[in-house]
């Protein structure tokens, strides 16, 4: 699944990005940025949801699906000790968690989130050749993920959505510290990490897509 030719030139069709990430649609972004044509009934009560916060969900939706599918080809490796791999197990439990709570954003709106399989993730070549080009491929997706997170502290506009948002990008610069050590660079990053906006965020993701 292709999501980005869409999200890079910002009109498919003459469809604007912002009505993509609003409403999805049947192209390369439909199951990432799906909209009300997968509607479900809602998991649970919820205030009326904004089209720029549901935007916003499908996107962690996608950076989750991501996060998750890159811990299990690194778990997957057998290129780390067992220190490290209760380090990994650890992270995707986290990942997991996140995904979850991002979806209920979708669901409660009575939309349906994608799902592992949905999305076709490719990586550079040899990302998980050696412990130290999957660290690398880490650092750098965790870079993405928090700085997503980060960007949608201002980016939401439900109160309890930003809140959500902190909280996950916090997580996320745990795992970020573990990746940049093992990659030789410095655990403690800077000390106001750069939030990336939503097209920003959508075109680094675009990047791991096939």
């Amino acid at each position: 699944m292709r999501l980005g030719n869409a999200l890079v030139s910002g009109v498919v069709a003459g469809v604007s990005r912002a009505d993509l990430l609003r409403r999805g649609g049947r192209s390369g972004v439909a199951l990432l940025l799906a909209g009300p044509a997968l509607a479900v009934a809602p998991a649970k009560a919820r205030a009326a949801t904004s089209d720029n916060d549901l935007a916003y969900a499908r996107l962690f939706v996608a950076c989750e699906l991501l996060a998750c599918d890159f811990y299990r080809r690194a778990l997957g490796s057998r290129h780390f000790d067992s220190g490290s791999l209760e380090a990994l197990r650890g992270s995707l439990y986290d990942e997991r968690k996140h995904l979850h709570a991002v979806g209920e954003i979708l669901r409660a709106a009575g939309q349906a989130p994608a799902k592992p399989g949905d999305i076709d993730f490719s990586y550079p070549a040899r990302a998980f050749a050696s412990r130290t080009a999957i660290a690398a491929l880490g650092a750098r997706l965790e870079t993405l993920f928090r700085g997503a997170y980060l960007g949608a502290v201002a980016g939401f506009d439900a109160g309890d959505l930003k809140a959500l948002a902190a909280r996950i990008a916090a997580s996320e610069a745990q795992h970020l510290s573990v990746f940049a050590g093992e990659a030789g660079g410095e655990r403690i990053g800077p000390a106001f990490p750069r939030p990336l906006t939503i097209d920003q965020a959508s075109d680094q993701l675009d990047r791991f897509t096939a």
